[in-house]
Formats: C-alpha cells, structure tokens, sequence
C-alpha cells in the first residue's frame, strides 16, 4: 500500500464488497445465490476483521429484514442477491422505503424469470427495481459497467442511502460481477464518506422523520433517543396516523427527497457526444459494447456518440430528452425486452427514431449488434 492506494486484479463483485469496506459497511446479512456469492464469501471473512458481523440468514426476505434492523441500531449494512432473492426482498424493501431506513441492497442479475439460467447474464431486473415493491416512492438506483466502477459506485450507493436515509440499490448484472479487470482500491478520506445526520436536541423534542423533502436526523435503537418505526403511516413522531392529508405529506416527501435532488444523484457519461448525429443510450454491460460500437462506427466517418446511464432511477429526463432533440437516432441496446427503452420513449418529444436492440438469450450484446442497428435506424430518416 502506497499512498493508501492499491492496485489489484480481481471481480466486480470482489471490488463491490471492498467498495462496502471502505465506505464503513460492518454489517452483512444474506443468504448466497449465484452469481453474486462472492460478495457474501468476502463479507464472511472481512467483516470479523474489521469488527463487523455477517450472518447468513435462512432466507432472502430475513436478510432483508436484519439490514434495516442492523441500519436502525446504527449500523452501515447491506446484502447482496440476485433476481430470485431480489423478489423475496421487495416486501421489506418497501419497509426501509417506508421508514427512511438507509441500506444498500445489490443485485447482480441473471437471466431469468424465476430460476431461469443462474450463470448466465441480463438486464431485466431494471423496472422491477424501480417499482418492484408496491406503492409510490422513490428509489436510487446505479448501475455499474467495470470493475473499478463497482468499488466506487458501491462507495457512492452507501453515501446516497446516509445522506438521503433511503435503501439504495446497486443494480449489476453476471459480466461484470464476473469480470476481473485492473482497479484502484483505496482507503477513502474522511471527507468522502457520508455519515447519517444524527440528532443534537433533547430525547424529548426528538422527530425521527421529516416531511417535504427534509430529511431528519436518525438516532440509533440503544441511545438516550427512543423511537417507533414500522412500515405503517406514521407523523413526524413516527406514531401511526392516517388522517388523509398526513398520508398525502408522506408520500410525497418519499418521491420528493429523491426527485428534488436529482442534480445531486444522477450521475450520467457522455462519449463522442458534440458532435453526435446518432447516440447509443446504454448502462451496465451493455455499455462495453456500446462504446466499441462507437469507436468501429467513428472510424468510418460516422458520427455516433454514446450517453451512459450509470444512475438509472431517477432517470435522467432532462439529459435524455436534449439528446432527443438534438440526434438522427437513437439506439437502446440492453439485456431484456426492452425496459430502459420505454423510458427514452417518454421523454422523446421531438419523436426522433428510436430503435432498442434487445437480447433474452443469455448471450451479451455484441458491437457488431449496435451497429447494425445504427444503420438500421439511419434508413428511418
């Protein structure tokens, strides 16, 4: 270790669990499934070290249930699954939703529904992980395309989740959990960790939920501060109450926390983009691919640029409806029927071709792919 830097050669999902380490994670709870063991098998034997605990739980719905309680007592906790487990997770999710419980959840997804083929790679967990559990809410949600990105963009999910008091979901997929590639690894300054806001007042005046968009600060089950969560409709005091107008308040701060600060959450990569007649919108895996693509077409004269969603929800509106405006084309390549793509069709205003390439075969999307579809949509001008 030079400098608090040090350079390995290892998986995403190795990277994942150190980005975990060094944003202060202690606490891990959940129960292994491929493809993302390896965050679990790194959990087991690290966080002991570093005076954390692991638990592996019977289920993914008890793993869900001991991050927010972890959370509650003060804790910086997280699990990892993948779509299977991610379903199991939905009900308790909408809990640490509901009670502004700050967690990170990380889902490297396979290709499925259901079982489906565990080793293999997709990206079809993207809607679910914006309104997988039921109600209004908002949700953070980032998606890695490297390995160096799943350390810093596992760092990040833990500094969104303290500052926002919200569970934050890092949305992988099978290649990149899987692929070992170069990354930095370092130990994070104090002032690059987000710790939660905690109360200052008397026990007595102490409000464990704002409202409005204001987050208020949470005080650890143990202290001098003695509060009530649950995933009910509850006041500032969080004591149940269901008079209409204090349901309408909540719900709303719950969208209005993430949606009001979007400048500050969505992160988004722009390639080749100024002069761009045709852009490849892209996130995950998805995106090697979609920047290869870039390079072959821009070395034929073809003026092709890639934008990069690196937060997916909140979706970047404002970013994707310019690109709208300004392009020939547009071309969605991602692992699914088409999911990202629907979003891009909302806010296309000016009704520019737009065109998804969509694979469901286990198989990655490949450069020549994308192309083909460039030129594909090139012919609808």
């Amino acid at each position: 270790m030079t400098d608090n830097r040090q350079v390995k050669f290892i998986q995403g999902n190795e990277a994942i669990a150190e980005g975990a380490f060094a944003a202060g994670a202690r606490f891990y709870a959940g129960y292994p499934i491929t493809p993302s063991s390896e965050i679990a098998e790194m959990a087991s034997r690290r966080l002991p070290k570093l005076g954390g605990v692991y638990v592996q739980m019977e289920d993914e719905l008890g793993s869900m249930a001991a991050i927010i309680g972890a959370s509650l007592s003060g804790r910086k906790s997280f699990t990892a699954t993948s779509g299977p487990g991610f379903s199991l997770m939905q009900e308790n999710l909408g809990v640490a939703v509901m009670a502004e419980v700050p967690c990170v959840i990380i889902n490297v997804q396979r290709s499925g529904p259901s079982t489906g083929l565990a080793t293999k790679p997709a990206q079809g967990d993207v809607l679910q992980s914006r309104w997988g559990t039921h109600g209004d809410h908002g949700i953070i949600v980032i998606s890695p395309s490297s390995v160096q990105d799943c350390f810093d963009l596992t760092v990040r999910a833990f500094n969104l989740a303290e500052k926002y008091r919200t569970p934050v979901i890092l949305l992988a997929d099978e290649i990149v959990g899987h692929m070992r590639e170069k990354v930095v690894l370092r130990e994070m300054k104090p002032y690059e960790i987000v710790e939660r806001r905690k109360p200052t007042g008397s026990p007595e005046d102490y409000r464990p939920f704002g409202s409005n968009g204001e987050i208020a600060p949470l005080a650890a089950y143990g202290s001098e501060y003695v509060f009530k969560v649950s995933g009910s409709m509850h006041d500032e005091t969080g004591n149940a109450c269901s008079r209409p107008e204090n349901a309408d308040k909540f719900i709303r701060h719950l969208t209005d926390k993430i949606d009001k600060n979007r400048r500050d959450i969505i992160i988004t990569r722009e390639y080749n983009l100024d002069d761009a007649e045709y852009v490849i919108i892209t996130f995950g895996c998805t995106a090697r691919s979609a920047l290869a693509a870039m390079e072959m077409a821009r070395s034929k004269g073809r003026k092709v640029g890639v934008f990069q969603l690196v937060t997916l929800w909140p979706f970047a509106d404002e970013q994707v409806r310019e690109i709208c405006l300004r392009s020939k084309g547009i071309i969605v390549p991602e692992l699914n029927l088409g999911q990202i793509i629907r979003e891009v069709q909302r806010v296309n205003d000016s009704k520019v071709p737009v065109l998804g390439v969509n694979k469901v075969n286990s198989l990655p999307i490949t450069p020549y792919e994308i192309l083909d579809a460039v030129e594909e949509v090139e012919k609808c001008r």
